[in-house]
């Protein structure tokens, strides 16, 4: 139970966060989503260097690294953890299962995204 409140309480102050740095980001220009860029690349950077200081060091406990890496990061962003993810597979060497991952994710979240848009469309629509 301490442990998902730990990513509760995480969770809360990473979606805080996506709000903040995404608001701030999104003023960069129209037309372009600065802000979800700027949190999925932020996000990507923090976990990496969590993961790695929590589980290859052993400097960030395993309570601190949930509540980092799951908590704050899984509320910041999910695209930091499938980053990190797809680095693992890569440090041990799985280069095409890495790849298969990110065609994968990339393809399969817009092909969903698409699907979703498409049902909203049809029932909004009155058919």
């Amino acid at each position: 139970m301490s442990k998902l409140l730990l990513v509760c309480a995480g969770g809360a102050i990473g979606s805080g966060a996506r709000y903040l740095v995404g608001s701030w980001a999104g003023t960069w220009g129209a037309g372009f989503p600065w802000g979800t860029l700027a949190v999925n690349l932020t996000g990507s950077f923090f976990i990496s260097g969590i993961m790695y200081l929590g589980l290859e060091v052993g400097s960030i406990g395993p309570d601190l690294r949930i509540f980092l890496a799951v908590g704050v990061m899984g509320g910041f962003t999910t695209y930091s953890s499938f980053n990190h993810e797809t680095l693992a597979l890569a440090q041990r060497g799985q280069w095409g299962l890495a790849s298969a991952y990110v065609a994968a994710t990339v393809l399969g979240a817009w092909v969903a995204g698409l699907a979703g848009l498409l049902l909203a469309q049809f029932a909004s629509s009155g058919s």
